[in-house]
């Protein structure tokens, strides 16, 4: 190698190591119980929907954790917080629960959102997704699911990286827990997925 080569095999062990460690320290808390609970009581019991929301790289996740939710038998959509302020606030309805992804708890367009909505329907609950469990977000929510604020593993500390990884893990936690208890099957799944390979293999 060069002196300006770089050793991927090296780093990639550095990246696996960092993002495994820091996904296996996400720390538990009763949010996490109460979370799946607002979630089954107000989706499944009550009619209403998850409304996800992030900016930026959190928005790709709060979207990625909507459409699956949908998949699993919880009707969810991802309302973007800024068309929320242009219109898009009105899918929200009272029966709902919020679920916003932000790293540091404090994006700007996150938590005015919180606070529009609180003001069209006062003391609609929300969950946060954060990797700062004492940010504004996350003393304003009902459920706070911290991420463990693991170091990003960028080598500038600043691209979302591990970050984005544990923001997806915690939905896929909500996921699971959500399908064990509200008992979703593999029937109820090929219901809402039909194309593709997963559709063919929920049907078998």
């Amino acid at each position: 190698m060069t002196d300006n080569a770089i050793d991927i095999k090296a780093i990639m062990a550095d990246i696996l190591e960092a993002e495994s460690k820091a996904v296996a320290s996400i720390p538990y808390t009763s949010d996490f119980d109460k979370a799946v609970s607002l979630i089954v009581d107000h989706v499944k019991q009550r009619g209403g929907k998850l409304v996800t929301s992030g900016m930026g790289k959190a928005g790709q996740i709060a979207m990625n954790i909507a459409t699956t939710f949908c998949s699993t038998g919880i009707p969810a959509v991802n309302l973007h917080p800024s068309e929320a302020q242009h219109g898009d606030l009105g899918v929200l309805q009272p029966d709902d629960v919020m679920l916003l992804v932000s790293n540091s708890g404090r994006t700007r367009e996150i938590v005015e959102l919180l606070g529009l909505a609180d003001e069209l329907y006062p003391g609609i609950p929300s969950i946060v997704i954060t990797g700062n469990a004492q940010s504004e977000l996350a003393s304003r929510a009902d459920a706070t699911l911290f991420t463990g604020g693991a170091p990003e593993v960028c080598p500038l500390g600043l691209t979302p990286t591990t970050s984005t990884t544990l923001m997806t893990v915690i939905g896929d936690i909500l996921v699971v827990n959500v399908m064990k208890a509200t008992g979703f099957t593999k029937a109820e799944y090929a219901k809402r997925h039909h194309g593709g390979y997963l559709g063919h293999k929920s049907r078998q």
